[in-house]
């Protein structure tokens, strides 16, 4: 009976290991040692007593699971703990802070324009100086402010640049610190590789260059938003839309579903996923290190390997096998907003999207009702933390939604093959016909944001979307159960 509970509930080994690493990473790091001692301990202890209870009777098949169960949750808690310390940013100038005035590192990304008519870049520190003589090895990474001219400068390098920087060194109330730059001065260039994929986004940039809607097609198709119209993007952000401007797996999918189309028939399932998975691999270098374009990419790599037959095809424990490993990989990524909204939304869809499409199936279209419940499972799981960083929730993105996903889909496709005629000197022939569709979509979004958002406190909030979300998955618990009643003979 309690194994049976357990499976209804979806609850695995996996899933129990992802949870452990979750409060490991996000909670545990940050309590007092003492209570981090008590709940690792307090685990172990659990699990030995379930083994021991199991070894007793070991027709249990219950004990079992909980004993497994207990034992993932207990790593879990200790890969949390050890990734959310690795990951920290630990910076060491070597020299004291008030004193240094230039530092040398290397970009570990691609400049990227801010407001004030600045961009931010981020660098390893290699060394740091004060004045004309003090030299010293650093370590960590800093953001560095510099002018737009520069960034232009920069952006012909490229990432994995080495740069001399002067500047005033200065850190902020949580303790990161970021240098205003002076000058800048580029010491090395980047890998011949770094070089070639430099290449490649700067031509992009040129072929999308002067068309009305080229600024939101590299937005989409390599997560540029330097030529993006400013205004539609507030517009997308007030519409509650701004995930679709952000490379995740929406994007992803789109990708992988056009290399399915293009190569399933001829190479067959299993070749076509593994040539996917090599193109993908070089779509996320191309693009740059983004936490939820990276999540996308593990659960397609994982999902290619349930194609081949070396997992099991549950998505919600590919889900939490990719966040144990994006965590232990990448754990610096894990602080990030994109990261946790990333598998939040996610969640709300295999869990709450899913039941509350299971509770309303056969009463609405089914066109419809899919697409309404998964964006209001991803709505309902990410309101908490959209609360708090952003004090703004914008309900109409779930309506909304409705209709810019399809267009945008039909929008990516339709500058992917824009840039393959345009190679063919063709692609005038789709010039008007993207125009179009890109009013359209500015049109909706500048509608749609005009609709007033919720501006409840972010504890409020995150209170009654967990109300709501625990609601659905207990009805839709309770049908199922009902459903499994036997009928009584008459």
């Amino acid at each position: 009976m309690v194994t049976q509970f357990l499976k209804r509930l979806r609850i695995t080994p996996v899933l129990c290991a992802a949870l452990g690493t979750a409060v490991g990473f996000y909670i545990l790091f940050h309590c007092a040692k003492p209570v981090t001692a008590a709940v690792v301990l307090l685990s172990l202890a659990l699990f030995n007593l379930l083994m021991v209870l199991s070894s007793l009777n070991a027709q249990s098949r219950a004990l079992k699971l909980y004993s497994v169960c207990t034992a993932a949750l207990t790593v879990g808690l200790a890969l949390g703990f050890c990734a959310a310390d690795s990951g920290q940013n630990k910076v060491a100038f070597g020299l004291p802070e008030n004193k240094i005035t230039a530092v040398e590192g290397m970009l570990t990304e691609d400049p990227r324009i801010i407001s004030g008519g600045k961009a931010l870049v981020t660098v390893t520190l290699r060394k740091c100086a004060a004045g004309n003589t003090l030299r010293a090895s650093g370590k960590g990474e800093i953001a560095i402010f510099i002018s737009a001219e520069n960034a232009e400068r920069l952006k012909q390098f490229g990432r994995g640049t080495v740069v001399f920087v002067e500047g005033s060194l200065r850190s902020n109330e949580k303790g990161n610190w970021s240098l205003s730059a002076k000058s800048l001065h580029v010491v090395k260039q980047p890998p011949p590789i770094e070089r070639m994929r430099t290449n490649i986004r700067l031509n992009l940039i040129k072929r999308f260059g002067g068309k009305q809607w080229g600024g939101l097609a590299l937005a989409l198709l390599l997560g540029i938003k330097d030529n993006l119209d400013t205004e539609l993007a507030v517009m997308y952000r007030n519409s509650g839309l701004s995930y679709i401007l952000a490379l995740s797996g929406m994007h992803l999918a789109i990708l992988a579903a056009l290399i399915t189309f293009l190569l399933k028939k001829p190479l067959g399932l299993k070749a076509s996923a593994i040539c996917g998975a090599a193109i993908i691999l070089l779509y996320c270098f191309l693009v740059g290190s983004m936490p939820s374009l990276n999540r996308a990419a593990m659960m397609y790599l994982l999902g290619v390997l349930t194609v081949l037959g070396a997992l099991p095809k549950k998505p919600l424990s590919i889900l939490s096998l990719s966040f144990i490993i994006q965590i232990i990989a990448t754990p610096s990524a894990g602080n990030s907003i994109s990261f946790i909204l990333s598998y939040l939304a996610l969640i709300g869809i295999l869990i709450i999207g899913k039941d509350l499409y299971s509770l309303f199936a056969g009463k609405a279209p089914d066109f419809l009702l899919q697409p309404l419940a998964m964006s209001c499972g991803a709505f309902l799981a990410t309101a908490g933390v959209c609360g708090s960083a952003f004090g703004v929730l914008a309900p109409v993105g779930i309506i909304t939604g409705l209709v810019m996903v399809p267009l945008t889909t039909v929008f990516m496709i339709g500058s992917i093959i824009w840039l393959v005629l345009d190679f063919l000197s063709l692609s005038v022939l789709l010039n008007p016909p993207l125009s179009v569709l890109y009013k359209l979509m500015e049109v909706i979004a500048s509608v749609s944001g005009k609709v007033p958002g919720i501006s409840t406190g972010a504890l409020s909030m995150l209170i009654l979307s967990l109300a709501l979300s625990l609601l659905i998955v207990a009805f839709e618990y309770r049908r199922r159960l009902s459903l499994l009643k036997p009928e009584p003979f008459l």
